[in-house]
């Protein structure tokens, strides 16, 4: 996939910027706080139909406009649009048709984001890492937000009905467990499936970026291994109605990371750490890359080099700037590691300097 302009009206911080990108790579550059992550997040929000770190739509209208505009031409007269006016539901669009659900646009772009706040999949909480495995699935299995959706609505309702003073309908209860048993069973099988054809990919691209030093793992945990999840769901239903909310589900599944057998958060430097999370998306690029429809994933680099040593820098230049790569967005604070990213290949590129949300060309050179 290629994203060939870019429009952006009133997006977080920039007011209008018109965008002619590169096939290849794409380096936008300025210092930290002036919209380079914003440009990012755009391209980010026509694949996804929402912002990489802000749930809110209207909070990413620029502050004193009354709406925003998104639109991207992509390869093969491919045209997205989204828009939204203060108070109002957005309107997403393609080639002029607009969705009827906006699930039926995910997957169509697939895009993979490095970033710094990857490291959250290390050192947050168990629904980042569920949200890593939910936004891959969801963009090559069809089906899979709808079945998210449906047992997410059921586990809300029984959780309500878990909160109530007086004591809950049992048929209804079931009604709702039966529900989440079903979805959840379906959840798992794909959620099991990615991680054991991931983990493969991510170990051969986590050695070659630390130069085989360090050994990696991870590790699918779910309540549905422990049986037919209907029964270990009802199996606690009074110590849920106690508490309030479902202990059991794939609502809590987690994604176990280890270094050397041992748990990553426990045990790996800054440097490690960033390490894993960049294998880890390069791998999930890969995967992605095989199982959408063969479209290459646009790929997007928000300040990845910080922390790491030379060689890890060397290695992950080496690997982006390859064949296997499709067209790259990639922000730094300077132009040293990009200079040295430009230098190793002969491939087309772009350079746009950021300030205080102005996105101008640059001349190559300068």
């Amino acid at each position: 996939m290629i994203l060939e302009k870019l429009s952006v009206i009133n997006y977080k911080n920039i007011a209008e910027a018109t965008l002619d990108f590169s096939p290849k790579i794409n380096c936008l550059i300025g210092q930290n706080g002036v919209g380079k992550t914003n440009v990012l997040d755009a391209i980010y929000y026509l694949s996804f139909c929402h912002s990489a770190n802000n749930p809110i739509d209207s909070q990413v209208i620029r502050h004193g406009a009354e709406f925003f505009v998104l639109e991207g031409a992509y390869e093969g007269d491919l045209h997205i649009y989204c828009g939204m006016k203060r108070g109002t539901k957005k309107h997403f669009k393609r080639n002029k048709k607009e969705y009827r659900r906006l699930s039926e646009h995910i997957g169509l772009i697939p895009v993979v984001v490095v970033s710094p706040s990857d490291t959250l999949l290390i050192e947050g909480g168990s629904e980042e890492r569920r949200r890593l495995m939910d936004m891959v699935i969801a963009q090559y299995e069809h089906g899979y937000m709808e079945a998210m959706n449906r047992y997410n609505k059921a586990l809300q309702q029984r959780n309500a009905m878990l909160k109530l003073d007086e004591e809950p309908n049992l048929d209804v209860i079931s009604l709702f467990e039966e529900q989440m048993a079903y979805e959840g069973e379906r959840i798992y099988k794909s959620r099991k499936a990615f991680v054991e054809e991931l983990t493969p990919i991510f170990q051969r691209i986590h050695e070659t970026i630390s130069g085989n030093r360090e050994q990696v793992a991870l590790n699918y945990v779910s309540h549905c291994q422990r049986g037919p999840l209907l029964e270990v769901i009802q199996r606690d239903r009074f110590k849920d109605r106690a508490i309030g909310y479902s202990l059991h589900g794939v609502h809590r599944d987690d994604l176990e990371i280890t270094l050397g057998g041992h748990l990553m958060k426990r045990e790996g430097s800054q440097g490690q750490n960033k390490t894993f999370v960049i294998a880890l998306k390069l791998a999930q690029f890969d995967f992605l890359k095989r199982t959408n429809s063969k479209t290459t994933p646009l790929l997007l680099l928000d300040d990845i080099f910080d922390k790491l040593d030379a060689q890890r820098v060397e290695q992950i230049v080496k690997l982006v700037a390859g064949d296997d790569y499709g067209q790259i967005f990639i922000t730094d604070t300077n132009r040293d590691h990009l200079d040295l990213i430009l230098s190793r290949q002969t491939l087309d590129y772009k350079i746009f300097h950021v300030d205080k949300g102005e996105i101008t060309e640059t001349q190559k050179d300068v």
